[in-house]
């Protein structure tokens, strides 16, 4: 499939060379975007590409969040709105409003989101832990926050919010251990 991550696509120059061979090694990167006012961050190595919106088509009984399927060259690909499934006030389509093709345990999901930022470079030293909450929500996928200058990136594992038993997307039996 078109990974549009790697040299042509949301890929950058390497910056930062400076800092040595160690804080490259424990550097990571991540596709940056928004749900609301907030910016989150995950992965880029999950990311397959990034496409406009388009309408998808409605599955019966699904969640609210789960928008429907898309034929992605062959591929039928479920539609998730990160937006509503974490709860944002305005769920708006615009000419923003962009689907993420995430890789999630060897499935392909779409994820729609408000925008795309960019792909950036963290070293392990500027991500802090999430912060323990006492909450009926699920925080579990938060794996730590990230200041940037004037920036709060929330970062996400993915992999383990698209494979919540509520999303219903990845059977459980199915997933592997790392």
């Amino acid at each position: 499939m078109d990974m549009q991550h790697g040299s042509g696509g949301l890929g950058r120059p390497d910056q930062n060379r400076s800092s040595g061979a160690l804080a490259a090694a424990s550097a990571s990167e991540f596709l940056t975007f928004r749900l609301g006012a907030e910016e989150y961050g995950i992965d880029i190595l999950r990311v397959q590409e990034i496409r406009s919106y388009e309408e998808p088509t409605r599955i019966a009984n699904a969640p609210s969040f789960i928008k429907g399927v898309v034929n992605l060259r062959g591929v039928i690909v479920p539609v998730v709105d990160l937006r509503i499934k974490l709860g944002c006030e305005k769920v708006e389509y615009n000419g923003f409003t962009v689907v993420i093709v995430l890789n999630v345990h060897g499935r392909v999901v779409g994820a729609v989101v408000d925008s795309v930022s960019d792909v950036m470079e963290l070293a392990s030293d500027l991500i802090k832990p999430a912060p323990e909450m006492n909450t009926t929500m699920d925080v579990s996928f938060i794996t730590g926050i990230a200041s940037v200058g004037e920036r709060m990136l929330i970062l996400m594992d993915i992999e383990a919010l698209m494979s919540s038993a509520d999303m219903g997307l990845i059977d459980p039996g199915s997933q592997s251990l790392q």
